[in-house]
């Protein structure tokens, strides 16, 4: 028997080994190994057995040169001589289900990408690394009867027998009592210590009170009949996140559901209630959310439902709180995961359910190599595992809306509030006339202060959105126009008033603030734009009594920062809640009645085709915050451009539909997708002229391919130097991703790129800055 595997190490490739005799009975798919490589050994995990090796295809190195292992000694690689045997079974239980490997492979192949780093997508890094263990602690248990025992020794094992036994060093406070004591107890058969695994529990600190499933409201009951009858059924036609076929397994599996609701309709209740009926059916479920900001509201509300059988998955964890918790999915004591992105990899045993919260979200997208959107992978996971997907929005990706008027996937609406709430009412403030008035640019309009004034004395909550960190984004001198930019990015510093320096917001650099002008000498400085920090002085001057919470990524970047700062705002004890687009999705506070929309056209402004349709999705979604109780609610939005059909579809009525009509006809008048798929592929290198050349002659080789691919001529992205490195870009458009990156893998492999320039493709980019 020969194994085949994929090591810790990026060869782009995968290897085969022997299988000794005493190893064959144990041995797996998807469990990890210990191999001989080269001079040392590795860890790896078997993808494949097979009874005859094959040479394996490699991959065309598309990748940083610097990056990649030393495979000089080409003699001691089982590839190139005889058959080195495996060392051992690390674990008898496999780390990646064959589902998980197919899905791996998958995502290598779609995304032009070793099938390595995709495996370490599903295997977090504490479970890789050997250094990360389970935690051990002695546990003392009580024996029912006892002779022999002091006064004392009687006492305490009452006490024991009381509380049911419990970990020795939380008996020691409790008890009062030293360790000695407690296994003088032990040494007289009283009690039982031994040593056992403790679990790091992310929930430990919350106190979470049980929750039963509410009422529904008949188009809630509707869609989860429908998600219901996905779960039972199955149907042919699955597709991946942007409707092509991606695979040929001939599998079949229930068909993705859309799950349309406006904000404040219910769509958690539904989602939980299906993960009851799934739990009922023995299945377990995932749910993700786009946001780490998000996770801990979600996670409070499905503990609350289905209390110990969650688990949390997310970066913001401590290795040994990750390390527990995959393990607790992975041996199936946790049959229900929260968390974000990453989460779409969870080793859940007889997946049920996959839940995409907030689909259209671009979060969901991995900004670095595998860059996988995990909308699609859950898509895909779910056509593997032939479970049913839901993707809930307020506001749906073009993509996703697309599909649905195919057909290729169902659609369940909520088009009301839960109780029959109202929407808020949405109120446009054009800036240019409040400027005007005022004589100089406005932070807030005068109508918003009233609002806030009058909220403040009802006593009721505000959110205030500016998707801008810092207090100020460029320091310029009055005299000159000299601005303080980054030298290893090109782009100005932003000016943060927390620690008086000014950031680079690119690769984090930092420098103090000049005292004087570098240019003429001036010591006048002007602080030019506006920031949450800045938005934050100036709340604080116009209501000095209010109590105001800032939450951008300067302030969120402790542990547990994100939930200490929303259970501030949701017990009352703030006022007004100033924050970046972390804030714009998802949470509920009953008592916010205010949400005020500060410079709604940032991302107006953005060189991308998706500018408009991301405009709308933010200000329709941050809008939903209002009102979301019995209290109504109003929304003001701040606009330089108040006649934009984004910005006035976003304070309209109409809602979602009419607005995607209109995009989804320019889109495909302009060929962009969802009518056609795009890659983009960004070339970066210390020397600019180096650095160009790779990216015209890569893309003069594969402008001559013909047919339906269209390939843009080589030009500076526009973030054009980033971190000292000098960046050149290519757009790729086809009907399907595979017309792209086939011809580009046979491009690639006929000219290799200079060593000290790097590539980076992105198929299906959501962002070509």
């Amino acid at each position: 028997m020969i194994a085949r595997v994929a090591t810790d190490i990026s060869a782009d490739r995968l290897f085969d080994y022997a299988v000794p005799a005493e190893l064959m009975p144990r041995l797996c798919v998807g469990q990890r190994v210990r191999v001989p490589f080269g001079r040392r050994t590795a860890d790896a995990y078997v993808v494949e057995l097979t009874a005859e090796t094959a040479p394996s295809p490699v991959v065309p190195d598309l990748f940083n040169q610097s990056d990649r292992p030393d495979l000089s000694d080409l003699s001691s690689l089982p590839a190139a001589r005889h058959l080195r045997s495996l060392l051992a079974i690390e674990d008898d239980t496999p780390f990646l289900s064959p589902d998980l490997i197919r899905l791996a492979r998958w995502i290598a192949e779609y995304t032009c990408t070793p099938l390595e780093l995709c495996l370490r997508c599903a295997l977090p890094a504490p479970v890789r690394n050997r250094d990360v263990r389970a935690k051990e602690r002695l546990y003392v248990s009580p024996v029912a009867e006892a002779a022999g025992l002091t006064e004392r020794q009687a006492e305490l094992h009452a006490d024991l027998v009381r509380v049911g036994g419990g970990w020795l060093h939380s008996l020691t406070r409790e008890f009062s009592c030293s360790p000695q004591t407690l296994k003088a107890l032990a040494a007289k058969g009283a009690a039982v210590i031994e040593a056992r695994q403790m679990r790091r529990d992310p929930l430990a600190r919350r106190k979470i009170l049980p929750t039963l499933p509410m009422p529904l409201m008949p188009e809630q009951a509707a869609a989860l009949e429908q998600i219901v009858a996905l779960i039972e059924s199955e149907e042919e036609d699955v597709t991946d996140g942007q409707g092509s076929a991606r695979t040929d397994t001939g599998k079949i599996a229930p068909k993705p559901l859309l799950l349309f609701g406006v904000t404040g309709s219910g769509k958690t209740e539904v989602y939980l209630q299906a993960i009851s009926k799934v739990l009922e059916r023995g299945c377990g479920a995932i749910v993700l959310v786009p946001e780490i900001a998000l996770t801990p509201q979600t996670v409070q509300r499905f503990a609350a439902r289905f209390g110990q059988r969650v688990a949390v998955l997310h970066s913001a964890l401590s290795d040994g709180e990750r390390f527990d918790e995959w393990h607790r999915i992975r041996s199936g004591s946790a049959t229900v995961v929260v968390g974000p992105r990453s989460a779409v990899f969870a080793p859940v045993r007889d997946l049920g359910l996959i839940v995409v919260d907030e689909e259209h979200e671009p979060s969901y997208k991995q900004d670095e190599a595998p860059r996988y959107n995990a909308r699609d992978v859950a898509v895909m996971r779910g056509h593997l595992e032939k479970c049913a997907v839901v993707l809930g929005s307020a506001t749906p990706a073009m993509e996703t809306w697309l599909n649905v008027k195919r057909g290729k996937y169902a659609l369940a609406r909520l088009s009301k509030r839960v109780a029959g709430r109202a929407m808020p009412h949405v109120r446009l403030v054009d800036m240019r006339m409040e400027s005007v008035k005022a004589g100089h640019a406005r932070i807030f309009s005068e109508d918003l202060l009233a609002a806030l004034n009058l909220r403040l004395e009802r006593g009721e909550q505000s959110i205030l959105f500016l998707n801008r960190r810092g207090y100020a984004n460029s320091l310029l001198c009055p005299s000159c126009g000299h601005a303080e930019t980054c030298e290893a990015c090109n782009i100005a510093y932003t000016y943060h008033q927390a620690d008086n320096c000014l950031r680079c917001h690119i690769c984090g650099g930092w420098r103090h603030v000049p005292s004087k002008c570098p240019e003429c000498g001036d010591p006048a400085f002007k602080y030019a734009g506006t920031g949450t920090q800045r938005a934050e002085s100036a709340l604080r001057k116009c209501f000095p009594k209010a109590s105001v919470l800032r939450m951008d990524a300067d302030v969120t970047s402790r542990k547990q920062s994100h939930d200490e700062l929303l259970s501030i705002f949701k017990s009352g004890r703030a006022d007004i809640l100033l924050g970046t687009q972390m804030i714009a999705k998802g949470l509920d506070f009953p008592n916010v009645t205010l949400v005020g929309v500060l410079m709604a056209d940032l991302s107006l402004n953005m060189p991308d085709f998706r500018a408009a349709e991301r405009t709308y999705q933010l200000l329709a979604q941050v809008s939903g915050r209002a009102g979301r109780a019995d209290l109504p609610g109003e929304v003001f939005i701040q606009t330089y451009a108040p006649e934009h059909p984004a910005v006035r579809a976003a304070a309209s009525d109409a809602g979602f539909e009419p607005f995607a009509e209109r995009e989804l006809a320019e889109r495909e008048e302009g060929g962009y997708p969802p009518y056609s798929r795009l890659v983009c592929l960004t070339f970066k290198g210390t020397s600019e002229d180096k650095t160009r050349l790779s990216a015209e002659t890569l893309a003069k080789a594969l402008m001559v391919q013909g047919g339906r691919l269209r390939v843009s001529a080589a030009c500076p992205a526009p973030l054009a130097k980033a971190k000292g490195m000098f960046r050149y870009q290519v757009l790729m458009m086809a009907p399907t991703a595979r017309a792209m990156t086939t011809p580009l893998r046979a491009t690639l492999a006929r000219a290799p790129l200079p060593t000290d320039v790097s590539l980076s493709i992105d198929v299906d980019a959501l962002n070509v800055i």
